[in-house]
Formats: C-alpha cells, structure tokens, sequence
C-alpha cells in the first residue's frame, strides 16, 4: 500500500474480517480524500457496518492494513476513535436527558476544553437552541438526527463516520441534514456515509458499492454510470408487471425496476436489449431509449453479483 498523503483520509487494503468460517469484509481496498463525501452502498449484511467499525478503531481486522487520519488502524485504535465522530444507525444517546444535558454529557467524555461554549456553539449551529432543555426521548426523528449529529461534531473530529443515519426520517429533514453535511464538507471535514436512498448517494462526491463483502465498484456517481455501459430503455404502456416478470428471467437483462409508472430495462449492449425486447414489439407498450441511472446501475451490479432485490438497500 503507497503512503497516504496529507490530502488521504482514509487508505486500506486488503481489509477482511471473519467471524468462524465466514468471510463478512473480503479483501476491500479503498482510498477517501479529505473534505470529500464518500458515499457506502449495499444490501443488507453486505458488511459495510463491519467495514466502518474498522475504520474507527471498534473492530480489528483479521488481514489486511490501512490507515485512518493517519493512524494505523490496527495499532493506533484508540487515537482513532478519538478523532472521529461516529453516528450509529440506532440513536445512541440518552432519552432521559435533555439535548443540553446529553451534549454536556458527551463533552465530558472526551474532555472537550471550554465546553459550556462549544455546547452553545452546537446549539445554535444545528438549530437545537430553542429545544435545549427538551428531554432526549420527546424528540422526532429529525431532532434526534441533529442532536446525533451534534454529538458527534463536539470534539471537532476530522472525519464523520454515518452509518445509516437518516433511517426513518422524513424527507424535509433528510434534505435539511444533507445540506448541513455538505456544509461541513465545504469546511474541510471529511464525510463517510451509508445510504440506501439514491437521492442521497446522488449527493455524494464518491460512492462504493459492497456485497457480500466483496467491493464491487467505486467511483464518482457519473463514473460508475459511464462504467457500467449499460444500455437502457423505458417501457410504458399496458401490462407491465408480468412485462418485468418476463424481463427479469431473461438472460441478456441486467436490470429491471419500476419508476413510478414506467418500467426501465438495462442490457449490456444496445444489440443485446433489442433482443430482449424483440418479442414484445408491436405489444401495447412504448418504448425510449433513456440514459441509465445511478440505480439501474446498481441493481444490476446487485442481479450480477446474485442478488435477487429489485433496488439498492442498506
């Protein structure tokens, strides 16, 4: 593995983890930049919790070698885990307690100098001042969101790691947290994310994709679209549900999803979808040639990889 640089974050490679005889993270390799937002993909169980809690120090990985903020993460655990900030996918803090109590609470533990100010500071900046002494467990997801997220900034980490964070919130406050962490990003922090919404891995500078704890790709969004070399349609019309049923076990078909009312079809080849397609023309349905999106592309990484889902997941 070369040396990272002062503008790498993270640097791992060949990074595996097991439990028994089973292999949850096989021999990842993966490189983050600093003040990018790097977004962490795949269906469930496909490791990138486990992945994360080696990158933070919580787990030692069985092979492999890496660097964290310039710590080496399996020697250098517990200086790691005190310059990130790590948001669970469950929220972690105390429900019991008011967002000032809980903050104060989370300053102490890293012995944060001047808290009574960097709390004030954290208050105002995520908007939680007016709901200050409001008790942890009367919060709606949202609010929970932030006070998560505030908890992890206390320290003044150099790098965020989200697992799953905007779970169960609604959309206005997914849009809102995006945007907070966007700002951050712009202020040289470093964003490692895991998201099954496409809007959100849409938002992100970087993506990889994981299953069964194998990297599968990485790249900016509109390189692992123009990597793929999918060819796409878009089928309206009548009849569409037992169109993709057909479409599915079709051999040449690499992806096959509803977009609202429409259907999208990818095939490795424009000659390739055309065959697929041959014995359903002149059917009551119509069909466009579009360009593949980020989730055609992975759900057919995911049909490729022997998954049986019709959309990414977390």
């Amino acid at each position: 593995m070369t040396a990272a640089t002062s503008e790498t974050v993270i640097e791992v490679c060949g990074l595996t983890k097991r439990y028994g005889s089973r292999i949850v993270v096989d021999r990842i390799d993966m490189r983050v930049a600093r003040g990018r937002i790097f977004g962490f993909l795949g269906p469930n169980g496909s490791g990138k919790t486990t992945t994360i809690r080696m990158l933070c120090g919580l787990l030692t990985p069985d092979e492999g070698e890496g660097q964290c903020l310039g710590y080496d993460i399996r020697r250098q655990s517990r200086l790691i885990k005190r310059a990130v900030g790590y948001m669970t996918q469950s929220f972690g803090l105390y429900l019991d307690l008011s967002i000032e109590e809980n903050l104060d609470f989370i300053a102490r533990v890293y012995e944060v100098p001047e808290r009574t100010r960097r709390i004030a500071e954290l208050l105002e900046k995520m908007g939680l001042a007016q709901r200050r002494t409001q008790l942890a467990g009367a919060l709606s997801g949202g609010w929970k969101q932030r006070l998560a997220l505030a908890a992890c900034l206390l320290h003044e980490p150099k790098l965020l790691l989200l697992d799953e964070p905007t779970a169960g919130v609604d959309p206005q406050a997914r849009r809102e947290f995006w945007d907070q962490l966007h700002d951050l990003a712009a202020e040289g922090l470093t964003v490692l994310v895991s998201t099954h919404y496409m809007d959100e891995a849409e938002r992100c500078n970087e993506l990889a994709y994981i299953s069964s704890g194998r990297l599968l790709a990485q790249g900016t969004p509109q390189q692992l679209i123009d990597d793929a070399h999918l060819a796409t349609c878009e089928i309206s019309g009548a009849g569409l549900a037992p169109l993709a049923r057909l479409l599915r076990s079709h051999p040449a078909v690499r992806s096959v999803a509803f977009f609202g009312n429409v259907l999208h079809v990818s095939a490795a080849s424009a000659a390739q979808l055309d065959e697929a397609l041959a014995t359903f023309r002149g059917h009551d349905i119509a069909v466009h040639r579009v360009n593949a999106s980020l989730e055609d592309v992975f759900i057919a990484l995911m049909r490729n990889d022997g998954g049986q889902r019709t959309g990414a997941s977390p």
